[in-house]
């Protein structure tokens, strides 16, 4: 099939946020994502679906900074961002989940959202032990910040608890919570309602309405297809580290090389 335009970045694009041009990742004599290129636009929902071992999460934790790159280019906002540590990418406003939960568990929700928030403070050490009056207003607007952010994500009743103390469920909520305390532009979840119930799942798509409302740019991997075809504008299939479909959920679904390497027939049928 034709490849959908969003998958030739250098050609021109309107309103790219992240532009991804040839990335290619090795580990050892594996080649996890050959020379793989798409286009995330400003305001839109893009998905990478595809089967375990596709390149997902490698193409993820480039973007991101947390692994180096083989050889291509990543560019945010029209400045390149491969090559810079991952809290520099950050702080640019490129913001990540993982796939398994990274909160404190020892802290309190609030604790955790105070967390994300201090990476942007401009508190020091010394300003810290000399008790400035600025710190203390300062610590308190931070407080009342984590708060908003947590009743944004339905997790206010939870603030004192102990991250330990929340199911799996509200875990996922509490670390969408810690990236939204980074303030992110474009927001990267990466499998976020795995292991959730489908109530939880369709509570959690609201959520990322909610999150897209604000204006964050969301690249979302998931394996729910019920998820990603309900809220991404585009979805792009990877296989063995190659894009081998990109466009609108309905045609994706369609795609006779998706159902082959990842829906399968089986979904098609319980689409009717």
């Amino acid at each position: 099939m034709s490849l959908h335009p969003s998958q030739h970045p250098s050609e021109p694009q309107a309103g790219a946020e992240l532009v991804v041009d040839g990335l290619t990742i090795r580990f050892g004599g594996l080649t996890a994502v050959e020379g793989l290129s798409f286009v995330v636009r400003t305001g839109e929902v893009l998905s990478l679906i595809g089967p375990n071992g596709a390149g997902k999460t490698s193409a993820f934790n480039a973007i991101t900074g947390y692994i180096a790159s083989d050889g291509g280019t990543i560019t945010y906002r029209g400045a390149r961002i491969d090559g810079l540590r991952p809290n520099e990418i950050a702080q640019r406003g490129v913001v990540r989940t993982f796939q398994k939960t990274s909160v404190f568990m020892g802290q309190s929700v609030l604790d955790n959202v105070l967390l994300g928030l201090h990476l942007a403070s401009k508190q020091t050490p010394l300003a810290i032990m000399l008790g400035l009056p600025w710190v203390a207003r300062e610590e308190k607007a931070l407080a009342g910040e984590a708060r908003r952010i947590l009743a944004f994500v339905e997790l206010d009743a939870r603030a004192a608890d102990l991250a330990s103390a929340l199911p799996y469920g509200e875990l996922r909520l509490l670390e969408v919570a810690i990236a939204l305390a980074a303030k992110p532009k474009l927001l990267l979840l990466d499998e976020p309602v795995s292991g959730m119930n489908p109530a939880e799942t369709a509570s959690f798509m609201r959520l990322l309405a909610s999150i897209r409302a604000l204006g964050i740019t969301i690249l979302l991997v998931e394996h729910d297809m019920r998820m990603v075809m309900g809220v991404s504008d585009r979805v792009i299939c990877l296989n063995h580290g190659r894009i081998i479909a990109g466009g609108p959920p309905a045609q994706i679904q369609r795609d006779p090389d998706v159902i082959r390497a990842y829906l399968g027939e089986r979904y098609v049928r319980a689409q009717g």
